[in-house]
């Protein structure tokens, strides 16, 4: 969710990006399904 946040906060994201990404992280059950949401995320968002 950090992530997300922040990529939104930084302009990387639409609202609508955010709000379609962060369902994504409540809807998934294991680790390899929250990845595909940040793939294509920078890694100095942490």
């Amino acid at each position: 969710m950090r992530r997300l946040e922040r990529a939104l906060r930084d302009g990387r994201l639409t609202i609508i990006e955010f709000d379609e990404r962060v369902q994504g992280v409540y809807a998934a059950r294991v680790r390899s399904e929250l990845e595909v949401l940040t793939e294509d995320l920078p890694p100095d968002l942490w």
